[in-house]
């Protein structure tokens, strides 16, 4: 994989994070920035659970950044760097640099502020369709425009004043005749006559154009600055000078301001799409959090968004990874449960292995690749193993993760038994927390056979503690059912010491499915399971063999 260093790559673990989740992260990213120099952030996809927090607090470790979904934003695609113009750019140099920089549309921005937009064709509309002589002061164009956009050079004047009154017209009567049409601030375009150039001065004219170059005398130039008449010469005729100055005009009189469709760099793109499908133009400013304009995108930048690039820890299976997954490019999947109902777009390093957590296989990666483990990262791996193995009693625990455990605690110079209680006291700690709070602490949803279902976990090594929390959970089991939508809900209240689970349960067949699972009586309304501790290697095989049956 070739690795495109300005766009990150997050290492996630599963909604409702666990400590190997967390620890399992941060461990990779560090490994591979390690490996590759960088572009490798840690992720999480929630809050960090109690036992977590104690953990990253005791280690002195910061939490992984929190991404709550990875839907591809606008700040994903492509966005033209199209640089904004000013307002009194004339229409004749906003055509060149469209067709210079190909594009057709030209954003207007105030101290980076977006103000409008003009297209080609509002430019084609101002050429074609106005026919109001006075549209060239209405419109409040600047001098220097009209010069610019006559090739011309101005004689008498300032190119900072703008020419705000009267009409556009051609002197091409006698000056007689001219007495008649001439009004007070016209901008008259006319020839080498001297006489007509005295008439329209002395008739109070705004402004007046000599053409093909012709000599303007010092007589004239001196009235002209007597009557604060504008004098420009331009080399064009008088057909080509009034052919074009309307051109000179700025852009902010026809460009459009009003209802603009103006888009975040924190949108997403699956919410534009629709909104870009139903406006009839073509391109759209993006503006960043601070409303400062970025650049533009049109339609066609779609096609060539870059979705976000992910590792996953600690999980294969849709239902837990974070939300808008399937927007997402999955690299690599690190994991040590079944292998559940993720796809990806095309073949990804996948690694997973019978061990009690993910942790362990993080161990191997960095024995594997000869990295040293630090002593923050070694505590955090030995935390994440005692964690998933409830220090070694789950049935998931293999030697591998035991001999990984001992080598990591020696690293971080810790002891496993005091740092195991501190943790599961730690976590199991939950009086100040609300009942929805710890049900979705350690929260998993599964999906077999068309059956969705769920199951929360709590640990800990007070059985008096467990018996506070289930007089919390009763009540919002039935609240809990509801919210969530699945099929069933179950809750496993582990005492670790004990080395039991009571499971607490809700929804159809939901009781029945737990008897056939575990062979109890038919008359029973509490589950009390000795032995039974590990969700992944106990309870959900138990459930799904029941349920493919």
């Amino acid at each position: 994989m070739k690795k495109d260093r300005t766009r990150p790559v997050y290492i996630i673990g599963h909604k409702n994070p666990d400590t190997d989740s967390i620890c399992s992260a941060l461990a990779y990213a560090y490994l591979k920035n390690q490996l590759e120099g960088g572009g490798y952030v840690a992720a999480r996809a929630g809050q960090l659970n109690q036992e977590t927090q104690y953990v990253l607090n005791f280690f002195q470790a910061e939490a992984p950044v929190y991404v709550a979904d990875v839907m591809t934003q606008v700040k994903d695609i492509e966005i033209r760097k199209t640089e904004g113009v000013r307002g009194n750019l004339s229409l004749k140099q906003a055509w060149n640099l469209m067709r210079k920089l190909g594009v057709v549309t030209l954003p207007i921005t105030k101290e980076r502020k977006i103000e409008g937009l003009i297209t080609i064709g509002d430019i084609a509309t101002a050429y074609m369709d106005v026919y109001d002589s006075k549209i060239l002061s209405t419109a409040n164009t600047q001098y220097r425009n009209i010069v610019e956009t006559l090739e011309g050079c101005l004689l008498i004047g300032s190119e900072e004043d703008y020419y705000n009154r009267g009409k556009v017209l051609i002197a091409a009567a006698n000056p007689d005749l001219m007495e008649d049409y001439i009004e007070e601030g016209d901008l008259v375009i006319l020839g080498n006559r001297y006489e007509s150039q005295l008439c329209a001065i002395e008739m109070h004219a705004g402004c007046i154009i000599v053409c093909e170059g012709a000599k303007v005398s010092l007589t004239i130039r001196k009235l002209a600055e007597e009557h604060n008449c504008v004098v420009i010469s331009t080399p064009y005729d008088t057909f080509t000078a009034a052919r074009l100055i309307n051109q000179s005009m700025p852009i902010q009189y026809f460009m459009k301001s009003d209802n603009l469709t103006i888009f975040n760099v924190s949108e997403r793109t699956e919410d534009i799409k629709e909104i870009m499908g139903q406006k009839r133009y073509r391109d759209f400013p993006i503006i960043d959090k601070e409303e400062n304009y970025v650049g533009m995108i049109s339609r066609r930048n779609l096609l060539n968004l870059k979705r976000k690039r992910l590792i996953l820890v600690d999980h294969n299976e849709e239902s837990q990874a974070v939300d808008g997954i399937e927007f997402a490019e999955i690299l690599e999947i690190i994991d040590h449960h079944r292998i559940g109902s993720l796809e990806t777009m095309s073949p990804v390093f996948f690694r997973n292995q019978p061990l009690g957590c993910t942790a362990t296989i993080m161990y191997q990666m960095y024995q594997e690749r000869n990295v040293e483990i630090p002593k923050k990262i070694a505590g955090l791996l030995c935390s994440a193993i005692i964690s998933d193995t409830l220090m070694f009693r789950s049935p998931t625990c293999t030697a591998v993760d035991r001999a990984a455990a001992e080598a990591l605690a020696g690293i971080a110079g810790i002891e496993i038994e005091e740092l195991a209680i501190d943790m599961f006291s730690a976590g199991s700690n939950l009086g100040s927390r609300t009942a929805k709070e710890i049900f979705y602490q350690d929260f998993k949803r599964f999906s077999v056979n068309g059956v969705e279902f769920a199951v929360g976990q709590i640990n800990s090594m007070n059985a008096i503690e467990l018996g506070e929390i289930r007089e919390k959970l009763m009540p919002y089991l039935e609240v809990a059912y509801t919210e969530v939508g699945l099929n069933m809900i179950f809750f496993m209240l582990t005492n670790i010491v004990k080395e039991t689970t009571e499971l607490l349960c809700c929804g159809p067949n939901s009781d029945s499915l737990v008897r056939k699972a575990f062979q109890l009586p038919e008359d029973s309304d509490s589950y009390e399971l000795k032995g039974l501790v590990s969700r992944k290697k106990q309870l959900i095989p138990a459930l799904v063999s029941v349920i493919q049956q």
